[in-house]
Formats: C-alpha cells, structure tokens, sequence
C-alpha cells in the first residue's frame, strides 16, 4: 500500500512539473469585465487578446469582455450592481469613483491590494481616485486629457495664445470650391460637450466646482462661454455644427488644421493611412490671451475598480490580472501601441516616454491640467453644464443668461441628490 501511495506521489510531482501551478485546483470560472474602450482605436481587440494571455497562466478562467461608452457604463454599473448581477471588473474613468463610491457599489483597492502596491503609481494617477482617505481604483494609464494636435502640412507651429489662434485661424479656415461654405477649418473639436469646455473654463480663471460647491455663475465662466461662442459665430474659425465623430473625421481627412483631441486618439493619427493626409504635431492647448493662464484640462487617467458583490475566490483570480495589466511591460505596451501615459512611476521614466516628441507633448499638456473632481456633485455640475452650453452655441442663450442657469441647475441637482 505504501508503495502504490509512493508512486501516485512520485507521479503528481511529475506533473506538476508541466502543469501549471494552480492547475489542479482552478475550477473553470467566467470573469466579466466592462470597459469603456471602444473598438475605434483598437484598444477593444488588445483587452481581449490579454485576457486570453492570461488565461494561459490560469487554467479555467475565461472572461467576457463588454464595452459600453462612458455615461452608458456609469448608468448600467449602477443599474446592475444594486440587483448584484453586474460585471466582476471595471475598465473605466476616474470620475466615476465618486458616485459609485457614495453608493457603496465599489471596494477600496488600497485594502484589497496593500500600501506597497499602491506606492509604485504615481501620485497624479492615485490623487484622481482618492476620495474620504481611501483609494478606489489601480490607474492603468494618467492624463486621460485633451491637448491641441495640429497638422504641419497645413500649419508649422501652434498657435501660443488665443488671439493668435483666431489671427491664423482665419487664414487657415477656407472655402476651396466657392460654394460659399468653408472646406477647410481651422480648428475642430466637440463643440458641444462640456469636457471640452472644461479647459478654456479654467483658462479663464474659472472652475465648476469649489470642492462641493458648484461655481458656475461666475465672470470666468461667463467668459469662456463667450469666447466658445465667438469662435463659431464672430470669427468662424469652428464649424457651425461638428460632434467628436465629425472633427476626428475632418481632421484625419486634412481638412482642420488642429483638433482639440485626448491622449486616447494620438494612436488613430499615427496610422499609415492618416498620415497621407496629416503630419501630428502635439502643443498645450493656447494660453487665454485676456488671463495669460494655460487652459487647464481635466486629468484623470483609466481606472481598475473593484465592485463590492464580488466573491473572493474571483476576487482573487481578479487581483492576478490587475497585477499583471498594470505591469511595467504591458503599461509600455499601451504606450508603445496607443500612447497612454503609464501609471507606473517606474515606466514613466522608459525612454519610451522622454525621447519622444509627441509623448512629451502629451506630458507638457498634463502638466498645467487640474484633476477632474472625483465627488458625486461633479455628475450634477455636468448634467448642468450641458443643455446650457448648447444653448449658447445653437445661438439660443447669451453666456450671462446661461452662467446663471448652468448654477441654478447644478444647485438642483445637488439637492436632489442629497434627499
């Protein structure tokens, strides 16, 4: 009998030896993750290919990815989580620590994985998701930001202020074919969302929130609003209608001269097939000529958050492939491949990041960015913002009117959120 528990031994080290640890007892297990990548950048494929890497070192582990846009993944999560049937993981943005904080939907990471793990990100990048002494989200990637990205077939050097931007900007925005509508912009972007609002808001002095507080009826604001509206309807230099879809479009196509863009679509400008048409040069949005002050826009970065129904047996697998994701060599990847800044302080100092012109460019426009508020109130300053910014560029509401209106509704909305 002893011999034949000898040999059954003897053969479990042997195998051992080939299988990988683990592989005995890993039950087979779906992990599901949604992400707010998306398929335009590739980003999408290179998450699953991962998974599938990391299957290998963990037998019987699947995953299934889901992508859902920001807003749609916020209000899902949400939905899900308080039936405790949504996803094991989340692949999102900083700014949705605070409202699924404040609603106990997630877990501190700082607890989960230790101060010591915690440590080797760099500080921006765990300040974006510090909220009440603890920390809610392993960051993946810091910036998350928008920046000017101009083409230098058609313009050398970026504009350094903005009364150089609209003095170029009129020169550079043509009508090609003399139908009398412009072919050709000068600058491009989202017109009507208020994230990108949010830099020439801070150019101006100004800022949604003062900690809690909403600061939206203020001449800083005031300002901005009006300077957005005078790009488009004083100086023409913007087109009359243009969402993200249609500036990415128009600007790929070489048809603006700049875009203001985030650090997630440096990648899609880089193509073979783009570069035909458009040679990327990256600058820090231009100073605000009236304050001299550097548009600021918000930072952030890509977020792991944990949410608290997981089991632990899943939570542990989990752990394993936040770990691995956020490794130096899979950071380096990213940035390689997508140019996301690396969260790691030990890959921000790769080569990778100092010894190239438009990484650095992404870096020098970090650098005078504020963060984006992490706390609840910040979803009530945007559902504010926006239907009163479009009010004022559909030419429906002066920027006064639209000031007061954005602090009242924010005001609201606050309250409604704390009853």
């Amino acid at each position: 009998m002893r011999r034949v528990f000898v040999r059954v031994l003897v053969s479990m080290m042997l195998l051992a030896m080939i299988v990988p640890l683990g592989a005995f007892a890993q039950k087979k297990m779906t992990i599901t993750l949604w992400t707010k990548e998306s398929e335009v950048e590739g980003v999408l494929q290179e998450i699953i290919e991962l998974t599938k890497e990391f299957g290998k070192t963990h037998p019987g582990v699947e995953f299934e990815v889901v992508n859902y846009g920001v807003e749609d993944l916020r209000q899902n999560f949400q939905s899900a989580a308080f039936a405790g049937a949504g996803p094991d993981l989340l692949w999102t943005v900083s700014d949705h620590a605070g409202p699924f904080e404040a609603m106990k939907l997630i877990k501190p990471v700082d607890s989960l994985f230790g101060a010591g793990y915690i440590d080797k990100f760099v500080k921006p990048g765990i300040e974006a998701v510090e909220l009440g002494g603890k920390v809610w989200g392993v960051p993946l990637s810091v910036g998350n930001h928008l920046m000017l990205l101009y083409n230098k077939k058609l313009i050398a050097n970026p504009p350094k202020d903005t009364d150089e931007l609209i003095k170029v900007g009129k020169e550079l925005t043509k009508d090609l074919d003399g139908d009398g509508k412009p072919d050709q912009y000068a600058l491009v972007y989202n017109l009507n969302e208020p994230f990108w609002f949010a830099p020439w808001m801070g150019g101006f002095g100004a800022w949604p929130l003062d900690g809690t507080e909403p600061t939206l009826n203020t001449p800083g604001v005031v300002d901005a609003l009006q300077f957005i509206y005078d790009l488009k309807f004083t100086h023409k230099i913007v087109p009359m209608e243009c969402d993200y879809d249609a500036a990415d479009a128009l600007f790929k196509e070489g048809k603006a001269a700049m875009i203001i863009n985030g650090d997630w679509a440096l990648s899609g400008y880089l193509t073979d097939e783009v570069k035909k048409n458009v040679e990327l040069g990256v600058a820090r949005i231009p100073k605000v000529t009236k304050t001299g002050i550097w548009p600021s826009p918000m930072t952030s970065g890509i977020y792991f958050m944990f949410p608290e129904y997981v089991s632990a047996d899943k939570e542990a697998v989990i752990k394993d492939f936040v770990e691995y994701i956020c490794s130096e060599e899979i950071q380096l990847v990213f940035l390689e491949k997508y140019m996301r800044l690396p969260a790691l302080e030990s890959a921000l100092k790769s080569p990778l990041v100092t010894d190239d012109p438009i990484v650095k460019g992404s870096s020098d426009q970090m650098v005078v960015g504020k963060p984006m508020p992490t706390v609840p109130e910040m979803r009530a300053a945007w559902d504010a913002i926006r239907p009163n910014q479009e009010a004022v560029m559909a030419g429906k509401a002066t920027p006064v009117d639209a000031a007061k209106a954005m602090q009242e509704a924010c005001e609201n909305l606050i309250r409604e959120m704390k009853k």
